[in-house]
């Protein structure tokens, strides 16, 4: 049976020591005491391991069915995410106008990764549902706010957004879903979505669609979209549910993995809709809603690349095979555990530091979003956008991968079932695709974040990362050696990358695309750098400080070292590749593939 422990030491230690909470001016930080966190996190914790792990295999095996119409989730779940409901930690994070509990947003990612490691599908429902507060919280009108922001807060009702259709995934301004306006202001909705996460269920009273649809003799292409709210039950003046709308459920999918998510074709034959903002405005309410579930997708590929290393260590701790080819560990057995091997801790090396680094990342770029959001910065609120596409693709691309090295560690063991390593591996899988495959991700980064704001956005980061080579270095020779000057040669291959599509990129635009992939590769190892910098010396100060030089800190410091060294260079592999162009990329016509 597959393990998971939640880090709980670990997000302490980046909140309080890495990020530094308590120091800043960010509205809210300040009360997050060690008494007050720490209860936060270790309840979480608790649920995560004694409620929501238990049920990760059970989600797999059983999936969802579809009976009459009706979509059943798998057993147990509905009873975990009523516990979930009624401790609030559906809105942890939401505005305590509506009934959340009015956090920071990093508490709820610190919490969301918890609960993704233990149970991503379970996980999904009101991860999604979030996304549409945050829409309709952003967009919607007041009257909208008031009538459905209370009962999605704490998932009496839960949401989805649908986008997709059967021939239009990321180029919606093929949509053909219509919205036809009726006298009395509200909208028929005719159209199908596909590949709906959480569509349907029987975890809520109601499900609240978030619908983008084509208002008739709107303009052509994304500018004629609009968003409307599409409830499965519509509903009354006084908040009660009234009928059924024209909603129904074509089938569910056969996937992969997540399999305890119902992922739903949606039919809606002329349903009752509510517009969310303005007119041929829809993709700007979606983003909103698109950019959280990016977060959170990216969030998804370090939680199972956390819970497959969790597993993958033990067995490497437990399993014996061969030798130590420097003498004897465990004489009274027939073997050594594998753990001894240099190729099985170059593999869990792999998996350790990226997790804790992206851990670090994924939890400053929520402290980001605060700042843009609390402070209401314009240039934090620049910067997430540019490292979103980042967190999303890189995160989920190297969490899989990580997945399949913690799978490998198992050998032939690691292919069957009951060890759980496939289920991760599969269920890892599907965030390099939702939410904007990879490769869309960095094409956006290249083509869209990059130049956005005239590069000021990228000016701002690699600001930020000289600032922090300046700043920094000669405080010690053996951390300049190993962790600035390797940083500051990433940066440089960062800023590389940069420059080359500037210079040829303007001139033809198939130059940087060709590059888009590997430079959103390497942006994501500079981020990765820098936190383990940051995490390195906060271990350095945390030791000095204390007579008592625990393995934790030690640790961190070793394996900040193993990044640097063997994770890092990879920087220059990208920017090589980023510089050899588009020529033998495009070189072969269509017809000779």
């Amino acid at each position: 049976m597959p393990i998971y422990s939640a880090p709980v030491k670990d997000i302490k230690f980046i909140l309080q020591n890495v990020l530094k909470i308590h120091d800043s001016d960010i509205p809210g930080y300040g009360e997050l005491d060690n008494e007050y966190l720490n209860a936060i996190l270790e309840e979480a914790s608790k649920i995560s391991s004694e409620v929501l792990a238990p049920l990760n295999a059970i989600g797999d095996k059983h999936g969802c069915s579809f009976e009459n119409g009706i979509v059943y989730t798998p057993p147990g779940f509905k009873e975990a995410f009523d516990q979930l409901k009624d401790g609030g930690w559906t809105g942890i994070d939401c505005d305590i106008k509506f009934g959340g509990q009015g956090l920071p947003y990093l508490i709820s990612i610190a919490v969301g990764e918890m609960f993704a490691s233990a149970n991503m599908a379970l996980g999904m429902y009101h991860g999604l549902t979030h996304g549409a507060y945050s829409a309709i919280y952003s967009h919607g009108s007041e009257e909208q706010k008031e009538k459905y922001l209370p009962n999605l807060v704490n998932c009496t009702w839960t949401g989805t957004m649908n986008l997709t259709e059967p021939h239009c995934g990321t180029d919606l301004g093929m949509m053909r879903t219509k919205a036809s306006r009726k006298p009395d202001g509200t909208f028929q909705i005719s159209g199908q979505k596909i590949f709906i996460s959480a569509g349907d269920h029987d975890l809520a009273e109601n499900i609240i669609h978030l619908v983008l649809a084509k208002i008739p003799n709107g303009p052509d292409g994304v500018k004629g979209i609009s968003l409307f709210i599409v409830p499965k039950f519509l509903v009354n003046e006084d908040g009660s549910l009234g009928e059924r709308n024209q909603v129904s459920v074509g089938k569910i999918e056969q996937k992969m993995g997540i399999h305890g998510n119902a992922t739903c074709v949606m039919n809606y034959d002329e349903a009752t809709g509510y517009l969310v903002g303005e007119e041929h405005k829809g993709m700007r309410a979606m983003f909103t809603m698109m950019n959280e579930a990016r977060l959170g997708v990216g969030l998804q590929g370090l939680s199972q690349a956390e819970l497959a290393y969790q597993n993958a260590l033990a067995y490497a701790k437990d399993r014996l095979q061969g030798r130590d080819i420097t003498g004897v560990q465990n004489p009274d057995e027939l073997a050594d555990p594998i753990i001894v091997h240099p190729d099985v801790r170059r593999n869990l090396m792999d998996q350790k530091c990226f997790s804790e680094g992206s851990r670090a990342l994924i939890l400053w770029g929520a402290s980001i979003i605060d700042k843009a959001n609390r402070n209401t910065d314009s240039e934090a609120e620049g910067l997430i956008g540019l490292l979103t596409p980042v967190i999303k693709g890189f995160l989920t691309d190297k969490g899989f991968d990580m997945t399949i090295q913690a799978q490998q560690i198992y050998g032939g063991h690691g292919y069957i079932e009951e060890w759980g390593m496939s289920q991760f591996a599969r269920d890892a899988r599907i965030a390099m695709i939702y939410e904007g495959a990879n490769g869309i991700q960095a094409l956006d980064l290249v083509g869209r974040k990059l130049p956005q704001n005239q590069g000021r956005n990228m000016i701002a980061f690699l600001t930020i990362l000289k600032t922090y080579l300046s700043e920094n270095q000669n405080k010690s020779d053996e951390f300049d050696k190993i962790f600035l000057e390797p940083m500051k040669s990433a940066t440089d291959d960062l800023e590389g990358a940069v420059l080359y599509f500037m210079d040829k990129g303007i001139k033809n635009p198939n130059e940087a695309l060709a590059g888009s992939y590997d430079f959103m590769h390497l942006f994501g190892y500079v981020c990765l750098g820098l936190m383990w910098c940051k995490i390195a010396q906060a271990s350095h100060a945390a030791i000095n400080l204390s007579s008592d030089h625990d393995d934790f800190h030690q640790s961190k410091i070793s394996t900040g070292q193993y990044f640097m060294e063997r994770q890092l260079p990879f920087t220059r592999l990208h920017l090589a590749r980023i510089r050899a162009g588009s020529s033998a990329v495009m070189k072969l016509s269509a017809s000779n593939f």
